[in-house]
């Protein structure tokens, strides 16, 4: 799938949240919350300026996010079901192994 989002937004997917509580409970599909985690499918090429300058977006493709519990618009393409919003609803990127080491 090519998917080319415009100006500042965002594409991404959803990544599924655990099943059990930490007691070991299964939680239905019926009371489970969406997760608030997604990794960044397509990135836009930037916000445009009023004089007309491209600012490049702080994510990119692979990240992994989190952002807030009623960001974005969902769609299905492909059979994917995927959240289109802008960067400014994107709350954090998460940073893990090698990266989270370099930031700190």
């Amino acid at each position: 799938m090519n998917l080319r989002p415009l100006h500042d937004r965002v594409v991404v997917r959803r990544i599924d949240g655990d099943t059990r509580t930490s007691g070991g409970i299964i939680i239905p599909d019926t009371a489970q919350e969406k997760p608030q985690e997604g990794e960044v499918v397509a990135v836009g090429p930037g916000a445009r300026a009023d004089d007309g300058t491209v600012h490049p977006l702080d994510v990119k493709p692979g990240d992994r996010v989190l952002f807030g519990k009623w960001s974005g618009n969902e769609a299905t393409l492909d059979g994917d079901e995927l959240l289109f919003m802008k960067e400014s609803d994107i709350l954090a990127v998460v940073e893990t192994g090698q990266r989270a080491k370099q930031a700190a």
